[in-house]
């Protein structure tokens, strides 16, 4: 690893021990905190690699604008659904450019265990979901896209950066359904902490799989 990059990746730690303690006693500091995140991962990529993707640049572009969004709740929190979703959307298209031909079958079947998770969330907020309800159903199958792809591309090359993408992609589905569950059913304050330490996770694994790709 470059030297300028563990010097970076170093200050998106130290952003993110303060973004989470800022998110356990300080409410001021959590939302300071939280636009850096994606900022310091893209330049933890860009000190990385020799060729960046312009792809993947976009997406943490667009997952800036989510979680600045995110930050106003309620006021905001449909342009912070839709930024997400162009999120996933270029992750979909990284993703896919990895894959080599596959049958229908395979894709069906890898698709099962995340059309089951995203049905289950539905089906447990949809009373709640009112004019949301299109807009989450399209949110929920773009990123099973996602996550149907990462399996498929890991599946085919069992690469540490390949696990790391479906991982990642995963992970990303977790913290996007407890985001469901805290908002559209049963608001709890311990999910804030867990929405956001999964989704960093998610951010930082799909970054680690993109610095191997690219260098």
């Amino acid at each position: 690893m470059k030297k300028q990059t563990k010097v970076f990746s170093v200050l998106f730690l130290i952003i993110v021990v303060l973004h989470i303690f800022g998110l356990l006693y300080n409410e001021t500091l959590g939302a300071l905190t939280k636009p850096f995140i994606t900022i310091l991962l893209a330049v933890v990529y860009l000190s990385a690699v020799k060729k960046p993707s312009f792809w993947y640049i976009s997406a943490l572009f667009f997952s800036f604008w989510g979680d600045t969004f995110l930050l106003f709740k309620d006021q905001f929190f449909l342009f912070g659904l839709v930024s997400f979703l162009m999120a996933h959307i270029l992750y979909i298209k990284i993703s896919s450019g990895y894959l080599r031909k596959i049958g229908f079958t395979k894709i069906i079947t890898a698709s099962i265990p995340f059309v089951l998770v995203f049905g289950s969330i539905v089906l447990l907020i949809k009373d709640n979901l009112g004019d949301m309800l299109i807009p989450v159903i399209i949110y929920g199958i773009i990123i099973s896209a996602f996550g149907t792809l990462t399996l498929l591309n890991y599946l085919q090359q069992k690469t540490t950066e390949n696990l790391w993408l479906f991982l990642g992609a995963l992970i990303f589905i977790i913290s996007d359904s407890f985001l469901a569950v805290n908002k559209f059913h049963e608001a709890r304050e311990m999910y804030g902490v867990t929405i956001m330490v999964t989704y960093i996770v998610a951010q930082y694994l799909i970054c680690k799989a993109m610095i191997i790709k690219d260098s």
